[in-house]
């Protein structure tokens, strides 16, 4: 991930971010030295804050990998809530499950085995936030899909919508245009109001302001 914030201001953001309690702060540990794709305290602070502040009782994540997002957005809930998320591979479903019992989360969180616009098409909603972080390539087809599951008042969150900034030059890369695609759409969707923030790689945060 090339940074699109200057090293010294990121450092001061991932500083002052709430890293969680030490089940998370473990979790974290891992992603860094194994290499897994999390999103760091700071973004996972966000989705937490978030969550929140729309009173979130169902959620939608796309893209488990370990379950480090996962359990920022899981946490956010009521004990009555529940996270559906989607992970392509068992494997990776297996670890994020044992996480999920590491930090408190697994009668919250649910994992679902598949490709996301697979899954998607048996998946019903309403959510009141969805959180769209699968594999950049697939990021147009999933828009459609999410937005009509979001209930109105609801929010589709969104990772790595700046791609190193090459969203803005002129990348070219399958990825690159398939967020640049995916980006303007959302922007034109009347349905929806976006901003992207320029946090770690971008992160659009959208609201359905109608159906």
């Amino acid at each position: 991930m090339k940074g699109i914030v200057a090293p010294d201001v990121e450092a001061y953001i991932e500083r002052l971010a709430d890293r969680g309690d030490a089940a998370l702060r473990e979790v974290e540990r891992q992603g860094t030295s194994e290499g897994w794709p999390i999103v760091g305290p700071a973004e996972g602070s966000l989705l937490h804050v978030l969550a929140l502040a729309v009173g979130a009782r169902r959620i939608l994540e796309l893209g488990t990998a370990i379950g480090y997002s996962g359990t920022w957005l899981a946490r956010a809930l009521s004990e009555d809530g529940e996270l559906v998320t989607v992970e392509g591979d068992p494997d990776t479903a297996k670890i994020a499950q044992t996480n999920f019992g590491k930090t408190g989360v697994a009668s919250r969180a649910r994992i679902l085995v598949g490709m996301a616009e697979e899954v998607l098409e048996d998946l019903e909603g309403p959510f009141d936030l969805v959180f769209n972080d699968i594999d950049k390539a697939g990021y147009p087809a999933v828009l459609e899909p999410c937005v009509r599951r979001l209930r109105v008042g609801g929010l589709l969150v969104t990772d790595n919508v700046l791609w190193g900034g090459d969203v803005a030059r002129k990348g070219r890369s399958a990825e690159t245009r398939a967020i640049r695609e995916y980006n303007e759409r959302l922007a034109k969707d009347p349905r929806m109001v976006a901003v992207i923030l320029p946090l770690r790689d971008g992160v659009s945060v959208a609201m359905k302001i109608r159906d």
